[in-house]
């Protein structure tokens, strides 16, 4: 396996990490309502960091974006706005279905239809099943999930040891929500997908390839964004249980504490993207797709390692552990496994 794609597995890795993590400074909000924190996080990871690198990296800002064809920036924003509905929708998966089989039914459907659809659409479905990498790649994605089926199955009889209670349960409608979920988030591999040609200008415009994705986060998370604030703001509005204006009018120490922690959040969930762009420019064009799948087994794999070092699992030792590292110890070696397809 060459350097560079050990380089490009390890870049995914460090981002899929920085995605399991980027919660916790989140939870140590107090006093704010979910949508008030959510946005203020999402000011940094959707809308400053986005542009600020950005404007580092363009020698013309505006007009390396006014160059760009407008087919190609509608799509990129469109996909981003489908991958902002399925991220509003995953409260509503754990709501009915409870957060270990959420997450591992949400994270499944996407890994598969985030890694599978870009290649068919580009007509290498038959490379898939034909060449000798495409089959690894495929195995590695099938033995992703086996590793996603047993870590979410850990965590629901972590769930079930500790006494957590989903107190709206329902399978049939969680499920739904969760494949749904699992679908329109998939749209952020379909925007990366669909902003080649703004990464290809961008290297045109003189910025290295292992920075020529990131000006089209842009396009993709202004999407995001447009959905996600307007969900936060409608909710704001209309609720008589929350409001921006109580939620800011707390003590000087809650909101520098509550904006340095959501702040926190919001740089490391667009830190995942940013080494996901890193990752991505040392695997193989012709292999592009595998980019998902890293990520997204990459998320499930150091979330249960948070999970640990966070004393998550405390009071759930035995079976459910052993099966937490047997899935997390599957996932590695998928990601090895689809690493042998990359070399061959």
């Amino acid at each position: 396996m060459s350097s560079a794609i050990l380089g490009g597995i390890g870049w995914h890795m460090i981002g899929a990490a920085s995605a399991a993590s980027f919660y916790a400074p989140i939870e140590k909000v107090k006093k704010w309502s979910w949508e008030t924190t959510w946005a203020v996080a999402g000011v940094f990871s959707w809308v400053l960091l986005p542009f600020i690198v950005s404007l580092v990296l363009l020698p013309d800002f505006h007009g390396f974006y006014g160059g760009i064809a407008t087919g190609v920036l509608a799509k990129t924003f469109l996909f981003g706005c489908m991958w902002g509905i399925g991220n509003v929708n995953y409260g509503l998966t754990m709501r009915y279905l409870g957060m270990s089989l959420g997450i591992g039914v949400a994270i499944g459907v996407t890994l598969v239809v985030g890694t599978l659809v870009p290649p068919i659409m580009h007509g290498q479905l038959v490379y898939l099943f034909t060449s000798r990498s495409g089959l690894f790649t495929m195995s590695g994605i099938l033995l992703a999930l086996v590793g996603i089926a047993i870590v979410s199955w850990a965590g629901h009889q972590k769930e079930q040891r500790l006494g957590v209670r989903t107190e709206e349960f329902n399978l049939s409608k969680g499920l739904l929500l969760a494949i749904m979920c699992g679908i329109f988030s998939s749209g952020m591999s379909f925007a990366i997908d669909a902003a080649r040609p703004i990464a290809a200008a961008a290297q045109q415009a003189g910025v290295k390839p292992l920075y020529a994705a990131l000006p089209s986060y842009v396009i993709i998370m202004g999407g995001g964004a447009l959905v996600n604030f307007g969900y936060c703001f409608t909710r704001l509005a209309y609720r008589k249980d929350i409001s921006l204006r109580r939620d800011w009018s707390q003590t000087k120490p809650t909101l520098l504490l509550n904006s340095c922690m959501a702040a926190s959040g919001g740089i490391m969930w667009y830190l995942q993207f940013f080494f996901y762009a890193w990752g991505a420019a040392n695997i193989p064009v012709h292999l592009s797709f595998v980019n998902w799948m890293l990520h997204m087994s990459g998320y499930v794999l150091f979330g249960g390692i948070v999970g640990l070092a966070l004393g998550e699992w405390r009071g759930a030792s035995g079976r459910p552990v052993r099966l937490l590292w047997t899935g997390m110890l599957v996932i590695i070696a998928a990601a090895n496994l689809v690493g042998l397809g990359m070399a061959s």
